[in-house]
């Protein structure tokens, strides 16, 4: 354990910013992956579950939690995947 007083500050902004990350990326999974079971499925909605997943990425991108590039690579490889499905 940290004695010096910035640290110990540290480490609890470290742990904030980890949790926060964490549940960004976890909705970010949760979005991709509905969008091409709808897709899969053939269901009505999937151009509103292709939206909002492309919406969570922009914003994790936005964010911080992941590299702008890493989001254009996501967002590419979910609209080549959805266009595949759907087709």
């Amino acid at each position: 354990m940290a004695n010096i007083k910035s640290q110990i500050k540290r480490n609890r902004q470290n742990e904030a910013r980890h949790e926060r990350n964490k549940a960004v990326r976890s909705e970010l999974k949760t979005r991709l992956k509905a969008a091409e079971e709808a897709a899969e499925a053939g269901a009505d909605d999937v151009g509103e579950k292709h939206r909002m997943a492309i919406k969570t990425i922009d914003q994790a991108a936005t964010k911080g939690v992941i590299h702008k590039k890493n989001a254009a690579h996501k967002k590419s490889r979910l609209a080549k995947r959805i266009a595949k499905l759907t087709s």
